[in-house]
């Protein structure tokens, strides 16, 4: 693999040692994943080997179990921030370490994924990246059949395949939900996909549910909107909503993404609806539409392209050999916006 150029200097390994102050050994350690280095010098080698765009050729290396420099990455789709931030994260880190990245969408469909994985498995990839911990009951088998290092993104899970990096979704529901209630909110509604289409939403759907049940509020108003684009969806979902608002005393909506609290915020300025001050508005995800808004949306903000860079340092470990758990949960932070009531 030809190393990338930068001023016309082919970059070395000792460049980055010298640049990081440490050994040889070290850099190479580190941008393999083994154990002996910690984990804030090995992030600091990783950044170093990026920013001087250093490749390191692979093609000799005696990586243990590594059947090729493949990584095959599997996205439900890559038209929103989430999961282009996601990969943005991790390409840097893998492409640091010599390997190679191929990337697909399954459009939230299952059967694709499991065809996907069917397809990349005769390759001899040396991982793979799936969304989420939802999969066909035969993903795990196969996976696990083939011995196939794994990290599931996006979704933490307790009952991984492999490696797990991301937010428990239900927890996270749970926690804007809480948010709201202190603020005084007491009649939820929730705007997202057809049940089934996005099942990390529906985990954090079912734990507004637990929240609101814990006052002992009703159940959640809920506007399910086909498969279609965001922006539309939450606009029709928003529309259902409030034709029933008055019988169900709907005070709060929350919403799949901030592209869909962005659209249902619309509706009722055209219904005129005063928001905040008659209806709440909660997205997901703090979405980088939200920086240029004249009001900005109350939302949950995730860390994704550190989720990417973590999960594609955790799978080189794995890739090289390194056992225990590589799992790691990140926490969600809530974002408080104009379109509900004051915080604090």
């Amino acid at each position: 693999m030809k190393k990338r150029q930068r001023t016309g200097k082919t970059i070395k390994i000792d460049d980055v040692a010298r640049e990081a102050n440490v050994s040889i050994m070290t850099v190479s350690r580190a941008l393999r994943g083994v154990e002996g280095v910690s984990e804030a010098k090995r992030e600091e080698i990783f950044e170093i080997a990026e920013r001087l765009r250093y490749q390191p050729n692979f093609n000799a290396r005696s990586l243990v179990n590594v059947q090729s420099s493949l990584i095959g990455i599997s996205f439900p789709t890559l038209f929103n921030d989430v999961f282009a931030e996601m990969l943005d994260g991790m390409r840097p880190t893998l492409e640091s370490a010599g390997f190679t990245t191929i990337v697909t969408t399954n459009e939230y469909d299952s059967a694709r994924e499991v065809d996907w994985i069917n397809t990349v498995r005769h390759w001899r990839p040396a991982a793979l990246v799936l969304t989420g911990s939802d999969h066909d009951e035969r993903v795990r088998k196969i996976l696990r059949s083939d011995n196939i290092p794994t990290l599931e993104i996006w979704e933490y899970s307790h009952n991984a395949i492999d490696i797990s990096v991301g937010i428990d979704h239900f927890e996270a529901g749970k926690q804007i939900a809480r948010a709201m209630i202190d603020l005084g909110y007491r009649n939820p509604g929730f705007v997202g996909f057809d049940r089934g289409h996005d099942l990390r939403s529906e985990k954090r759907l079912a734990g507004i549910r637990a929240a609101f049940e814990q006052i002992g509020s009703g159940e959640v108003l809920t506007a399910r909107v086909g498969s279609i684009d965001g922006y539309r969806a939450g606009y029709e979902g928003m529309k259902q909503l409030l034709t029933q608002r008055r019988r169900n005393g709907l005070d709060i909506v929350f919403f799949l993404s901030d592209h869909f609290a962005f659209a249902g915020l619309m509706a009722c300025d055209e219904m005129a609806i005063n928001v905040p001050d008659e209806l709440g508005i909660v997205g997901f995800n703090d979405l980088s539409i939200n920086n240029v808004l004249p009001r900005r949306i109350t939302t949950v903000e995730n860390p994704r392209r550190e989720m990417g860079a973590v999960g594609a340092r955790q799978l080189i470990a794995r890739i090289n050999g390194i056992q225990g758990d590589l799992s790691k949960e990140f926490s969600s932070k809530i974002r408080f916006g104009d379109t509900t009531r004051p915080h604090g």
